[in-house]
């Protein structure tokens, strides 16, 4: 169409795209499908083999695009994950993350080598591409699952830290394919330095940019948000240049920001959570626009994709799970949701792009069997990870989302912040009025918003487990309404008879 070839038509079709990505994600649980895959049908019902509104097929594109939006979404993924959630999970997270991705990638590819005419490098490059589970496919399916944390704060590490090895062995075997001198021994210490450098590199950004955050000073509060994602940028691409791990720097940095007190902490996670959102429905529409369905559902795709899906699923995955956790404390039932959970998504065909761009061999059947096994995995392990929770008898509490917000004018030159505070069972506050507690002197309880509704605060009314309090206070006295809110209850001493 000329009309999309003009500025003004890509601004109108990025926003009727982004309408109905929004509308989909509203719809996709109601479907029992994936948002991603529904993201991925549009981009494919656009594209040159559908409605051929957009024709697209620019692998260095996609990827460009693609690396962005995983740089946005493992950056909220880890300002979202509590550390101490994190920590009881670390070691089996890691096992997962390095045997459990080379298990995966041995498996598929030695099936590949069997089933397609490949060379063994060939096959095993495609093991390697879709060894890694996927953080925005990950982060997507669990975000409002009430799946027992321990397993869900499992899963989100994993797939958070397992695209340093998908990378290494991707490239590595890329490097294999196109240099004859190249030899596997030599890369080996390239990964420990992605994994080493990329966790410092991550660290030091992450400390840096909390500092800066909480120092800076801005006169809009809406260039709080900004300013985090632009260190997610620069963490990425600073650990690239020096050719460590990218993603696992993003993911740690994330880590380290979303666990420090920030000033204007919920205006950050808002805004990144949104971006996030935005920038998944755009890289899927993209890769599905990438992938050409009269490429993608050929007989011999097909079948060898359903094959290999086969594999991945029930032979793979379990395999990978079970040696990865062996000994960790996981129960039977456990390892075998681990196993289901691992779902394939964008990492994969993102990856999938780097032998089309190094012009390899086989590129283009490589890309469409990773589109095709990613689609499958989506479709049939996305789609029942709530059923096999509950029929392994691992759902957790309810996640309870509070639909309440305040919105603050600009404070970022005033000395004040808004802290909010949800009173759990533990907390020391619990059933006390509020001219019991010693606040400090510069800080004032605004509202409280109790079962979603808002209560105007007295000196008489009591705090109850569940509360939502928003406090005004002074950034001077930051700190010590920060410890007064931390205080649990000390346990009843018991009495003797």
């Amino acid at each position: 169409m000329d009309f999309l070839e003009a500025n003004d038509g890509v601004v109108l079709l990025v926003g009727l795209l982004l309408v109905a990505g929004i509308i989909v994600a509203k719809f996709s649980n109601r479907l029992g499908l994936p948002a991603l895959v529904l993201f991925i049908l549009i981009g494919m019902l656009i594209g040159s083999d559908g409605l051929e509104i957009v024709y697209f097929d620019n692998a260095e594109v996609a990827q460009l695009v693609g690396i962005f939006a995983l740089v946005i979404i493992l950056f909220e993924g880890g300002l979202q994950t509590k550390w101490a959630t994190v920590r009881r999970v670390a070691v089996p997270s890691i096992s997962l993350a390095t045997a459990g991705v080379v298990i995966t990638s041995l498996c598929i590819g030695g099936t590949a080598y069997l089933l397609l005419d490949f060379t063994w490098y060939e096959a095993l490059l495609l093991g390697s591409i879709v060894g890694s589970t996927d953080a925005a496919a990950v982060f997507a399916a669990l975000k409002e699952r009430n799946i027992k944390a321990k397993l869900g704060a499992t899963l989100e590490a994993e797939s958070g830290t397992n695209d340093p090895m998908a990378v290494f062995l991707t490239i590595s075997f890329i490097e294999l394919l196109t240099n004859v001198d190249a030899n596997i021994w030599m890369l080996i210490p390239s990964f420990f330095w992605q994994i080493g450098a990329g966790i410092i590199f991550g660290l030091l950004f992450g400390r840096f940019a909390s500092f800066s955050i909480n120092h800076i000073g801005l006169e809009s509060s809406g260039l709080y948000p900004i300013f985090s994602v632009a260190f997610a940028l620069l963490a990425y691409s600073v650990t690239a240049a020096v050719g460590a791990s990218g993603f696992l720097a993003v993911y740690i940095a994330a880590l380290v920001i979303g666990n420090s007190e920030l000033t204007f902490r919920y205006s950050i996670f808002q805004f990144n959570e949104g971006f996030a959102w935005m920038s998944q429905i755009l890289m899927f529409i993209i890769l599905g626009l990438l992938a050409f369905p009269g490429q993608v559902f050929t007989a011999d795709v097909m079948l060898a994709g359903i094959a290999l899906s086969f594999v991945l699923m029930f032979v793979a995955r379990p395999l990978a799970v079970f040696i990865s956790t062996a000994f960790l404390g996981y129960t039977m039932k456990e390892r075998t949701f681990l196993s289901w959970a691992g779902l394939r998504g964008a990492v994969p065909i993102v990856l999938a792009t780097f032998p089309v761009v190094a012009g390899l061999d086989n590129a283009q059947l490589i890309f469409n069997l990773v589109f095709f096994i990613v689609l499958t995995s989506a479709l049939i392990q996305g789609s029942s990870i709530s059923y096999v929770a509950k029929l392994l008898h691992l759902v957790g509490p309810k996640k309870e989302i509070p639909y309440h917000s305040i919105e603050l004018v600009s404070m970022g030159s005033a000395n004040a912040e808004m802290v909010q505070f949800e009173a759990s069972e533990e907390s020391a506050i619990v059933g006390k009025q509020l001219y019991e507690i010693n606040f400090p002197n510069d800080a004032t309880v605004s509202a409280m918003v109790r079962n979603n509704e808002l209560v105007t605060p007295g000196g008489n009314t009591e705090v109850q487990e569940g509360d939502f309090l928003y406090i005004l206070v002074s950034r001077q006295q930051k700190d010590d309404l920060r410890r007064l809110l931390n205080r649990k209850k000390h346990p009843e001493p018991k009495t003797t008879q």
